[in-house]
């Protein structure tokens, strides 16, 4: 059975930085691609970043592009978000998902499994 954990949200400044992590179990990812996506209240679920399971290619949003880093490391079957110039408008809740294939997909719905989110605040 697949899990995703997601970890790392906090409270942080605007201008700071955050760094969440997303623990994937439950079979090889080596076929996958994995995506971050956020959730601010009374929005929908929108598309941060993606990645293939490798790392060999990304897929960012406009608005995030240049300020976060997205990266896996296979040997800990984790994936990365590194949140850098942080925004109140980046405040949200933030979810990690899996698919099947190498695709990078900024859609919700191509994605199989999702973690639980975890909360990021940015203060003004």
């Amino acid at each position: 059975q697949v899990q995703l954990v997601e970890s790392g949200g906090g409270l942080v400044q605007a201008g700071g930085s955050l760094r969440l992590s997303c623990a994937a179990s439950g079979r090889t990812f080596s076929s996958y691609a994995m995506g971050w996506f956020r959730q601010a209240p009374g929005k929908e679920r929108g598309f941060v970043a993606a990645i293939t399971w490798g790392g060999t290619r990304t897929y960012y949003a406009d608005s995030v592009k240049g300020r976060f880093t997205i990266s896996t490391d296979n040997a800990k079957n984790t994936m990365y978000l590194q949140m850098n110039s942080l925004q109140p408008e980046d405040t949200a809740v933030y979810y990690c998902a899996a698919k099947m294939g190498s695709l990078l997909l900024r859609e919700t719905s191509r994605y199989d499994y999702w973690g639980q989110g975890t909360q990021v605040t940015v203060s003004s």
